[in-house]
């Protein structure tokens, strides 16, 4: 995909590896655990391993299922992660003695009675080490990092979605066509890469036509997109860079219910004050769709032959928060922190920032 950008400023150049030094990234749950409770929840932090291989670590240790293990998210292997596990609380003596790597460290434990489930976090806290960055450099990311704490961001998925050639999508969607019921987690990943493709696609087209709308005179506009001048010209009076359509399923932000655009007076006071976000449509057999104008635009990146998952919708557009930089001017090293909701990718707020792809490549050490 050839992705399009939602701000105007010039490329920055920084040098950006995902590498256990240089990415941290901590897990922000979605509520305190209680002292009490049949589960015991572990506050983790690992490094240069997988969620799945921690769950395959801690299964060894305790001879526990991996389906008894609980998590709320996924973290990479490439970073220092801090996560929240979930496992029988009678299990503890075990998970404590045998829990031995390097790459493991118990910070805190406490109990619940819940077991934690899969998106039961509110976003996680990032810190990244660029390096390369020029004193320019640096002023430039911090004026465009603060704007966009301001005006927020898209919410692409991020190259890490989509296998380390950027391609697993293509197996996701022969899958997914094949008709046939999904054979554990990897074809469940490789379906739900074809499902983010299909939305990162249609969060380009309309970050596409939110810019042209932006750049261009209503009747420069309206030629270039071939729609009528009077929606032009209501569209551009929206003060936001992502333009909403009637029919757009909008959510309350960062959570909450959702409701379909018919009055664009309510649904742009809320989006302006970060109050809720347009959502784009994450294919599946049992999610609603957009109505209206925004249907037309959400229905070439939809797909009826998707049905082996259920679907979701996904907020288009988020707003980072907590935003701080440290810059070390000998070293030209700039250590930027933010926070971003669950499901956000620290990565497309770096690529939104310099203007550039991050390749999906490992970097060793």
């Amino acid at each position: 995909m050839n992705k399009t950008y939602a701000y105007t400023h010039d490329p920055i150049k920084f040098n950006f590896a995902q590498t256990i030094e240089r990415f941290f990234v901590e897990e922000i749950p979605l509520f305190k655990f209680a002292d009490k409770g049949a589960n015991l929840i572990l506050k983790i932090k690992k490094s240069d391993m997988s969620t799945f291989k921690l769950i395959t670590v801690i299964a060894k240790a305790t001879k526990l299922e991996h389906r008894d293990i609980g998590y709320a998210g996924l973290k990479d292997k490439n970073a220092t992660t801090i996560q929240y596990i979930s496992i029988p609380k009678q299990y503890e003596k075990d998970v404590i003695k045998n829990l031995t790597t390097e790459k493991i460290e118990i910070l805190e434990k406490f109990y619940s009675k819940f077991p934690i489930k899969v998106g039961q976090l509110k976003g996680n806290n990032f810190s990244i080490v660029l390096h390369d960055v020029t004193k320019k450099a640096k002023n430039s990311i911090e004026k465009v990092a603060h704007t966009m704490i301001e005006n927020g961001i898209p919410n692409y998925y991020g190259y890490q979605r989509f296998g380390e050639d950027s391609k697993s999508y293509l197996q996701g969607q022969e899958i997914a066509h094949s008709g046939k019921k999904l054979k554990g987690a990897k074809e469940k990943l490789l379906v739900s890469a074809y499902q983010s493709y299909l939305y990162n696609e249609w969060l380009n087209e309309r970050i596409n036509i939110s810019k042209i709308i932006s750049k261009n005179k209503p009747e420069d506009a309206a030629k270039i997109l071939d729609y009528p001048l009077e929606l032009i010209k209501i569209l551009s009076q929206q003060k936001q860079f992502f333009k909403l359509f009637i029919g757009d399923d909008i959510q309350a932000y960062p959570f909450g219910k959702s409701y379909f655009l018919q009055n664009f007076d309510k649904a742009l006071h809320e989006f302006q004050t970060h109050k809720s976000s347009p959502t784009g449509l994450l294919v599946g057999s049992k999610v609603h769709r957009a109505m209206a104008d925004a249907k037309h635009l959400e229905l070439p990146y939809d797909d009826n032959e998707l049905y082996a998952l259920k679907g979701d919708r996904r907020y288009a557009w988020i707003f980072p928060e907590n935003l701080n930089l440290n810059y070390n001017e000998q070293s030209e090293k700039l250590t930027i922190e933010f926070y971003l909701p669950k499901g956000a990718y620290a990565t497309t707020f770096l690529e939104e920032i310099g203007k550039f792809s991050l390749k999906p490549k490992i970097t060793r050490r």
